[in-house]
């Protein structure tokens, strides 16, 4: 058996430079409701199974419909679980197991190695590093040389439990702290739903989005997560 390959140690290369200061701490745990959300339909009524992925980021039911996750949400998902916060669902859908499917078949794909882990023309092909050189002239495949990540099922990134199931979020978050031990002031919540301001009489901070999960969404709700905790910040517009 081949031996288990070993995620990334947590960095916060890939997060935007307003939320990397130093100063401010992240969520514990950033939680995403799915329809409208993470992705552009309503998972129990848009969707007729089977699902049949036509590739890596897109798949198709019964009835030839395509669905994929909104345009952004994979590298928020990606740099997000890089970074070490605990991601998870909170989702009042009445058909969870063709959203667990559609998880597991829609993929996220990393982005390009960072510059620094591209090591320098000099140093290529010097041998010890697996490389292939042809001639003696030094030439490798770079792809023996850096760790690229392979694309990984959007499932694989919630490392915390998913909650989806039609009840009332207070529920969902309750769930939630009693599994992780995480507690709801720690805690940043995505909804497409005003309804689910609910959950913030528990001390969750939520973030309602109109149109799908967004850079500038995330940066808008852990500011609010700042502000909710009394930080002093740059005030992203709200």
């Amino acid at each position: 058996m081949a031996p288990k390959s070993k995620l990334p140690a947590p960095s916060t290369d890939f997060l935007p430079s307003s939320l990397t200061d130093p100063a401010l701490p992240l969520p514990t745990m950033i939680v995403f409701d799915l329809d409208y959300t993470l992705w552009p339909f309503w998972v129990d009524t848009h969707v007729t199974p089977p699902l049949k992925p036509i590739d890596a980021f897109t798949v198709v039911d019964r009835v030839g419909e395509s669905f994929a996750l909104y345009r952004e949400v994979p590298s928020i998902l990606h740099a997000l679980s890089r970074a070490g916060i605990q991601l998870a669902v909170a989702s009042r859908t009445s058909a969870p197991e063709l959203a667990r499917e559609m998880l597991k078949l829609l993929h996220v794909p990393a982005p390009p190695p960072l510059p620094s882990a591209i090591p320098p023309p000099a140093e290529r092909g010097r041998g010890g590093r697996g490389g292939r050189s042809a001639g003696g002239g030094g030439i490798v495949d770079l792809d023996d040389e850096i760790h690229w990540e392979k694309p990984r099922r959007a499932l694989e990134l919630f490392d915390a439990p998913l909650e989806i199931y039609p009840r009332s979020k207070i529920a969902h978050f309750e769930a939630l702290a009693k599994k992780t031990g995480v507690k709801f002031e720690d805690m940043l919540f995505f909804d497409d739903e005003n309804r689910n301001r609910e959950v913030e009489s528990l001390g969750v901070t939520m973030k309602l989005v109109r149109d799908g999960v967004t850079w500038d969404e995330i940066e808008k709700g852990v500011e609010a997560w700042w502000r909710r905790r009394g930080h002093v910040t740059k005030n992203l517009p709200e």
